[in-house]
């Protein structure tokens, strides 16, 4: 009797190992990791808790990364405990600026995506480009002074005869001033607004009136202006897309908080520095 029995188990334990196993699902989000006292820490949490460290740790192995930040959790996961679910006031309030935050980023990343899709893109450059036309290039020469009183002296003299590189050379204090104010070629876009607005009103072989920007005061001779063939797609593309995906976020802000109720009650007394005051978050 006992012998048969034997046989039999050992029947069915050959017919066990014969089964395929069953497959292991493949670890995801919602893997848990580890649990402290009950609480979950799951592959997701890590997953973020890596996406969220500066640059120069994400280069550290993958293993000693994935243990650092599992400790890490596990630390902060008992350390958080010790409140008993009581959550300060500060802390609420960074999470939900937090949450905030994130959220409106999604809405931006999804409009962004949308708005610089592969025909988006094909489209903005045939608009753009055409004819073939890659835009005005300019070729200038400046003086630059500090005061719009010598920027007056240096352009009566050009008036009446002095040689403009002459000039630069000796008044200029701008580093092209040794080169005779020589700027070379540049298009649009490369100077600072109030320059490159005096720039598209000349003519070629005049000189301004004194231009003042951020660097001081200029004399702003426009030696030759001439048509640039159309760059290749790929040149531009992402200057495109970065162009498409601005566009799209400001027109999509701005029709947002044009549709939205927007109330903001007019409060006494209300001194902006109480932002400085962090005790009125910590009680």
């Amino acid at each position: 009797m006992r012998k048969g029995l034997t046989f039999l188990q050992g029947t069915a334990v050959a017919l066990f190992m014969a089964l395929p196993l069953p497959a292991l699902a493949a670890p995801h989000a919602n893997t848990v990791i580890a649990t402290v006292n009950g609480e979950e820490i799951t592959l997701g949490h890590m997953i973020m808790a890596r996406d969220s460290l500066p640059e120069q740790y994400k280069q550290l192995p993958d293993d000693v990364l994935y243990n650092a930040i599992l400790d890490q959790l596990v630390q902060q996961t008992a350390l958080k405990q010790e409140l008993h679910g009581g959550v300060p006031h500060y802390v609420q309030l960074a999470v939900e600026n937090e949450q905030r935050a994130l959220l409106a980023a999604n809405v931006i990343e999804t409009v962004m995506n949308s708005a610089s899709n592969e025909e988006a893109l094909r489209q903005a450059y045939e608009d753009r480009y055409s004819d073939g036309d890659g835009g005005d290039e300019f070729n200038a020469a400046h003086i630059l002074v500090e005061t719009q009183e010598d920027a007056l002296e240096i352009k009566s003299e050009l008036d009446t005869g002095a040689d403009f590189s002459i000039m630069a050379k000796e008044r200029s204090t701008g580093p092209s001033g040794p080169n005779g104010g020589d700027l070379g070629w540049f298009t649009k876009g490369r100077m600072v607004p109030e320059f490159e607005q005096a720039v598209l009103e000349l003519r070629a072989g005049e000189i301004s009136d004194p231009v003042e920007t951020q660097f001081g005061w200029h004399l702003i001779l426009l030696k030759e202006r001439r048509k640039t063939a159309a760059p290749a797609f790929e040149e531009v593309r992402e200057a495109l897309q970065q162009e498409l995906q601005s566009a799209a976020v400001e027109a999509r802000v701005s029709d947002l908080t044009a549709a939205a109720l927007i109330e903001r009650p007019e409060i006494d007394d209300l001194d902006p520095a109480i932002l400085r005051d962090l005790s009125l978050v910590r009680n």
